[in-house]
């Protein structure tokens, strides 16, 4: 009997891989990350679910590229709007299967951690709570065939309530009705009562004086009440519009009246300052550019070749311009991107002595919404002793890093690369929200972008 109950017992542990390994291989390649068994998700079974949807910039199907999501009139800009101003949002992405699909959007109203509210959709939705996408147009006369689909948000048939965070989620159904998610985008919806101040400057801690920047800031929320401080204010600072080391939980330093104050001695209000980033002009695919090394075409795309480059982070810091990760199509070869850009093969390599050890390098920017997964892994060759990845990109001008994400960690690590200087210039976004008594939902309340040069 006890050979029964041992047999009985490695059957059920062989079942239990086979089933683990057949979630895994439904899993789809944006969402297989290396930080899927990090305990960042607590969630394990339903993480591993083909619908699952995380509340934060993800790309959930492969063929989805070039995804933009910014203010409407303003190109480099991040995607906020305030509440009933008039402002409207601009989505747009490329599908390179380039059929026509019927795919939906909306939108869902979230807490300050990004978390769904614990309020009904019509309570922040006038009009439609789902429609579909129409502007679409196919690619014209490029080697790479896609299809270009477009949306303005709030529009006539989808207006938007309420302040405070938002998820626009794009998706399909299928024969039974199911969700196919396309891919996830966060916006925020400014309702600015409260005054917000800071200046930028390096650390005030002896120790990270030159590798570390520093925000102290004031929220004034005269004229509005704000019964407990501490428990009713949640701040997010935000570098650069990064959501994986956003400040999240610091709370006043002290209160004077109206007055809240986050000024901090001790570095809890400090970011690695990192360094200017790298760039990518991807303007022409006829002619060479900044740091391409050599450009070739067959039948099917083109294939950008970078120069090989460096670690930086024992270099002496050097001020290039930069714009703070971020990116803009643009092609230089035909009168416009949308339809007539071209997609290339782009070959990166950075030297590299050995493999580092506990972790992976990706290479990370504002175009891929700072994800690490599979589609941004660098890969080491032993051979030419360094790390090397190939993505495929359209045309346009692109800010990158090479970022170190260690194991178990959802938080990248841009000096461990390229290193930290307090020199160096960098864009942060303050983010108050309140949540009145009375109330299940966080309201955004107050706002404000800093420079870290801005005098």
């Amino acid at each position: 009997m006890r050979r029964f109950r041992i047999l009985g017992l490695l059957f059920s542990f062989v079942i239990a891989c086979y089933a683990t390994t057949t979630i895994l291989a439904s899993v789809p390649v944006a969402m297989r990350d290396d930080r899927t068994f990090s305990g960042h998700d607590k969630d394990t079974v339903n993480y591993f679910a083909d619908n699952f949807l995380r509340n934060e910039d993800v790309i959930y199907q492969k063929q989805i590229r070039s995804v933009v999501f910014r203010q409407s009139e303003t190109e480099l800009s991040s995607p906020f709007i305030n509440l009933n101003s008039g402002e409207t949002l601009h989505l747009e992405f490329d599908d390179l299967n380039a059929n026509i699909e019927p795919y939906l959007y909306t939108i869902v109203h979230c807490d300050a951690n990004w978390k769904n509210s614990d309020i009904w959709a019509n309570e922040y939705i006038e009009g439609l709570q789902e429609d579909a996408i129409e502007d679409y147009a196919f690619a014209f006369n490029t080697l790479q065939h896609y299809t270009h689909y477009q949306l303005t948000l709030p529009n006539d048939r989808m207006k938007i309530m309420l302040s405070g965070n938002y998820i626009l989620k794009v998706y399909k159904k299928n024969s039974r009705g199911d969700e196919i998610p396309i891919l996830t985008r966060r916006f925020m919806v400014v309702d600015s009562r409260f005054a917000v101040n800071a200046s930028v400057t390096r650390a005030s801690t002896i120790e990270d004086f030159e590798t570390r920047q520093e925000i102290d800031f004031t929220v004034n929320s005269a004229g509005y009440r704000v019964d407990s401080p501490y428990q009713d204010i949640h701040v997010t600072v935000l570098q650069n519009y990064r959501w994986d080391n956003a400040l999240t939980t610091l709370k006043p330093f002290m209160v004077r009246g109206d007055m809240l104050d986050y000024s901090f001695d001790n570095g809890s209000n400090q970011f690695d300052a990192g360094n200017e980033f790298r760039f990518l002009d991807l303007k022409s695919v006829q002619t060479v550019a900044g740091n391409v090394r050599h450009i070739e075409m067959n039948d099917s795309t083109y294939l950008v070749t970078l120069w090989d480059t460096e670690r930086r982070s024992y270099k002496v810091y050097i001020n290039n311009q930069d714009i703070d990760g971020r990116f803009l199509l643009r092609t230089e070869d035909q009168p416009t991107v949308e339809t007539m850009g071209e997609y290339a093969d782009v070959r990166f390599f950075i030297r590299y002595d050995a493999p580092v050890a506990d972790g992976q390098v990706y290479i990370g920017g504002a175009f891929n919404g700072w994800q690490f997964n599979s589609g941004n892994l660098m890969h080491y060759n032993f051979n030419r002793r360094g790390y090397e990845a190939v993505l495929k990109l359209k045309q346009g001008y692109y800010n990158f890093a090479y970022m170190y994400l260690p194991n178990q960690s959802p938080v990248a690590d841009m000096g461990y690369i390229e290193g930290n200087h307090s020199e160096t210039q960098n864009t942060y976004t303050i983010l108050v929200y309140q949540r009145e008594r009375g109330t299940t939902y966080d309201q955004l309340v107050g706002m404000g972008i800093y420079d870290s040069r801005a005098k």
